[in-house]
């Protein structure tokens, strides 16, 4: 798969610009502020219906405009498709193919990308949150049904916190405990899918995981990764607080052969051991007026020679891992894909890697079908890579 063409309208700092981009890699380079990263941040959008920037959408629309659009030419086996989205301050996005009305959370399956930019450096060091939001994105760009199931699985969880919170402010009465027990059913048939998807995922990355990041780092620290559920006991909360301390992995992890079969460690199905974690926790989540276990409060821990990379890692440390991360998902998009390889992104990486790091990624990516690369310093990037260089100036292309 590759972008031939993107079109802008009001768009961060892109009142209208036009941008042709070649097979293999594309090189936009420009200072800082020139608007290299909107470009890329409008292909991410499209392809995964999120910033890697900013959570409100609105923040991509340029200052006192309605909607900005997105708009991009693919291709694919032979086959070209016209993928647009426009985002609205006020009120649903609205997006097309081939000038066809479809539903927004469709826009994933016509379009896959995979982009690092230094903002991934907090998968490594950050929140759960962060992690749980790169799994899911990938779990959609893998198997485009699971937008549905996620969606639905948010709406339950809406649903059912409401009901506690209505319960621990009048007490919880018949009709109601009744009412909880449905939602319960709905939480734990979305949950445990979602719950046993990211597992088999993780599984299947274990392998491009550690082939990436010896690409990139030159060398084998073991990376691995490595569940924590809720419906067996990790708390979000204690895993938080205890953030970068280097404390001991919290109880509630997967062992790795469960993991491989996508089921919990305890012998039972996922489905039981939720169930059983909600009758646990019945009165603590009352009190609080919240779910407190779920695919919404999980968390996976990234392992370097054996020890939690939070904490542990180096700042290069942290970042290989992270790009690796990313790599391995462009590797394990391309191994499954019918629709060629995703469309690789490298956002600002080079100037934070040594020439030695730089080189080895310069290899690692050259087999991609399309990779685009932003850089503020033209002699950053590797000279394979600069084969079609795109010049950004304030907004505009100044040649190609």
């Amino acid at each position: 798969m590759r972008v031939t063409h993107l079109s802008l309208t009001d768009f961060r700092n892109y009142a209208q610009v036009e941008v042709p981009f070649a097979p293999g890699p594309n090189l936009l380079v420009g200072r800082n502020g020139q608007g290299k990263t909107n470009l890329v941040e409008a292909l991410g959008f499209l392809s995964t219906l999120s910033s890697h920037r900013v959570s409100n959408t609105s923040a991509m629309i340029r200052a006192g405009q309605d909607a900005g659009i997105i708009r991009a030419r693919l291709e694919y086996n032979g086959r070209e498709i016209l993928a647009e989205v426009q985002i609205n301050r006020t009120g649903l996005n609205r997006a097309q193919v081939n000038r066809s009305v479809i539903k927004t959370r469709e826009l994933t399956r016509y379009f896959s990308s995979v982009l690092f930019a230094p903002e991934d450096l907090a998968l490594v060091r950050g929140d759960p949150s962060g992690r749980r939001r790169f799994l899911d994105q990938l779990l959609v760009l893998r198997t485009p049904r699971l937008a549905g199931v996620l969606a639905d699985y948010d709406r339950v969880l809406r649903q059912r916190n409401t009901l506690l919170k209505s319960a621990r402010a009048s007490g919880l009465r018949t009709t109601q405990l009744g009412t909880l027990e449905i939602w319960d059913d709905r939480l734990v048939a979305l949950g445990s899918e979602i719950i046993d998807e990211r597992a088999e995922l993780v599984r299947l990355l274990a392998e491009p995981l550690g082939a990436a990041y010896q690409a990139v780092a030159g060398e084998n620290h073991g990376p691995a990764l490595l569940p924590l559920l809720s419906i067996l006991g990790a708390d979000e909360d204690a895993a938080i607080e205890a953030g970068g301390s280097g404390e001991a992995v919290p109880s509630g992890s997967v062992s790795t052969g469960s993991v491989s079969t996508g089921s919990v460690s305890t012998g039972s199905t996922t489905g039981e051991s939720f169930r059983t974690a909600l009758a646990e926790l019945r009165r603590k989540e009352l009190d609080r007026g919240m779910t407190l276990v779920g695919p919404h409060r999980d968390d996976v821990i990234f392992m370097l020679n054996s020890l939690p990379a939070k904490g542990y890692a180096s700042h290069g440390e942290s970042w290989s891992f992270a790009l690796a991360l990313k790599l391995a998902s462009a590797e394990l998009l391309r191994r499954d894909s019918a629709t060629g390889d995703p469309v690789l992104i490298l956002d600002d990486v080079f100037a934070e890697l040594d020439l030695s790091r730089r080189r080895r990624l310069a290899a690692a990516v050259t087999g991609f079908e399309q990779v685009l690369i932003t850089a503020a310093v033209l002699e950053d990037v590797p000279e394979e890579l600069t084969a079609h260089t795109i010049h950004i100036n304030a907004g505009s292309v100044v040649d190609g």
